[in-house]
């Protein structure tokens, strides 16, 4: 009985012990897009409900009211995403892309960094973890030198070259394709030559952009009283990445880059809206269709084209359809479609009357869609939706209909093929069920490790040693050049050794013949 006390009480101290020693936690989460915070929400949702006192600065609104934290919404313009509308598919277009949305949105970043409210929390508090929700915002890594704590990025993605060097992970290119080029595994020799040309351009762009980064961290980040940029990025303890080792590329991943593929989606889904429940739960005979494009892209980037033939099509099925829809102004008007501004998605992918998605092929939604086991119509807009979209068809889990020659004909006839065969609604199935399989959740994942750093103050015993190494001493340039030194001189050594041993004793033969022969001539 004294042994039970005395466990009890232990027990109880420990918990009063951690939740006492609760860590601050600084959640810095800019960006403009809503999926993206979804993710960033999701990864560290599992702190607020351990009892740490978290502080998220966000600049667009969030609304978690079920969660214990501080926000902080920073004011600033909006980042225009109309270029999004505009044909974004391949390598110079894509470049271009990238490099008009990095210059916009390191402006946009700066501007937070430098608002009232940021300038307030970095002059009068302290943390002990900054949590970076990354994109195209690495000058941001300076807050965690200013708060002398270690530092976490997330990214809302698999690695793109850029992160992958961050962390010093292999690249792979020839067997790896980048994620921006929408290639698959495994890749044909022209593929690999696509892959090896889109990554030399991409680090080209990344060298810039670098470059752009650093003078916008020297600049609020002074030399006299930070660490350079270079060595801040030496300091990243971890990365985590929104894919997992059985959705995404087969690849080495160094012990710094941890996998939470799927982490926005929710254990449980939260009960639906009145409205939402109760258009789902009356398709029950004929089913019902999900068509969202995500979060960037507005109704107001589409063609009236675009939507004519959505709408056609959509309207003209048995299904029931939830619309994503943004304005006033509607599509058209149809008994089977209901249309909102704004849609819990993956509690919507939950519903067992959904039979299909159509999509964009964002990220979050292919994963969402794969874990509930809907099958999909992708229509792929710019990024790394190409890549999903591509994978998506090609292990049976949807098809792709290219937006720039959408027609009526191309696009019913995807959404017939998908909801009339049930090989796709099988394989989507079948991969859930992979998905779902590992040994811990993504948010206890997370979790473990943002304590596991706070436990050991950093993670730099899992940093690869490349990230220390510039390039000649990674491709292994010194060693090559030293070795052909070597070789040079070895061959020059075998060289000079011939002529004073060989060449000396062939001349001395030559030498002696001559004189025989000589000799000879004399006796005759």
């Amino acid at each position: 009985m004294f042994r039970v006390r005395v466990l009890t009480i232990l027990a109880v101290l420990s918990v009063t012990f951690t939740v006492s020693h609760s860590a601050r936690i600084l959640g810095l989460f800019p960006t403009p897009a809503k999926s993206h915070l979804i993710v960033h929400m999701s990864m560290i949702r599992p702190m607020i409900e351990r009892g740490h006192d978290v502080t998220i600065v966000t600049t667009i609104p969030l609304k978690e009211p079920n969660l214990k934290f501080r926000h902080i919404k920073v004011e600033q313009p909006s980042l225009d995403l109309s270029v999004l509308g505009e044909d974004t598919k391949g390598i110079v277009k894509t470049m271009k892309l990238m490099a008009k949305m990095s210059s916009n949105l390191m402006s946009l970043t700066n501007l937070t960094l430098n608002s009232p409210e940021m300038q307030k929390l970095m002059r009068e508090e302290s943390f002990d973890l900054v949590i970076l929700g990354n994109f195209l915002n690495d000058f941001l890594i300076g807050v965690a030198g200013h708060f002398k704590c270690p530092i976490i990025i997330n990214f809302s993605a698999s690695p793109t070259q850029h992160m992958a060097k961050l962390m010093g992970n292999p690249l792979e290119l020839s067997y790896v394709p980048d994620l921006l080029t929408g290639l698959q595994q495994p890749m044909g020799f022209f593929e690999r030559v696509v892959n090896y040309v889109f990554s030399g351009v991409q680090f080209l762009l990344f060298q810039i952009l670098n470059h752009q980064m650093n003078q916008y961290y020297t600049s609020n980040f002074p030399p006299d009283k930070y660490p350079s940029y270079e060595e801040m990025k030496k300091n990243v303890s971890l990365l985590f990445v929104n894919t997992y080792l059985s959705q995404g590329h087969i690849q080495p991943n160094v012990p710094a880059i941890i996998q939470i593929g799927g982490i926005q989606i929710k254990p449980k889904p939260d009960p639906l809206p009145k409205d939402i429940k109760e258009f789902l739960d009356s398709a029950s005979e004929s089913g019902a269709i999900y068509f969202c494009l995500g979060s960037n892209i507005s109704a107001d980037f589409l063609t009236p084209d675009f939507i004519n033939i959505i709408f056609k099509v959509l309207s003209s099925l048995k299904q029931k359809v939830i619309w994503k829809w943004d304005k006033e102004e509607l599509p058209g008007k149809s008994s089977n479609i209901f249309y909102k501004k704004w849609l819990p998605q993956d509690d919507i992918l939950a519903h067992p009357n959904l039979k299909l998605f159509v999509t964009h092929g964002g990220g979050g939604g292919v994963a969402e869609s794969q874990y509930h086991g809907v099958p999909m119509v992708a229509i792929p807009f710019f990024g790394d939706q190409f890549a999903n979209a591509n994978k998506l068809q090609k292990i049976g889990h949807g098809l792709i209909v290219d937006r720039e020659t959408l027609t009526e004909e191309s696009f019913r006839k995807a959404v017939h093929e998908v909801l009339e065969n049930p090989t796709y609604k099988e394989s989507v199935e079948r991969f859930g069920q992979v998905f779902r399989d590992r040994p811990m959740n993504a948010r206890d994942t997370a979790a473990f490790w943002m304590e596991y750093v706070l436990r050991h103050k950093g993670a730099k015993h899992l940093q690869s040693p490349a990230v220390h190494m510039n390039a000649i001493q990674y491709y292994g340039l010194d060693v090559i050049a030293f070795l052909i030194g070597i070789a040079y001189v070895v061959c020059k050594v075998v060289k000079f050794v011939w002529k004073m041993t060989i060449g000396v004793l062939c001349r001395k033969l030559c030498k002696r013949s001559k004189q025989n022969a000589s000799s000879k001539k004399k006796n005759q």
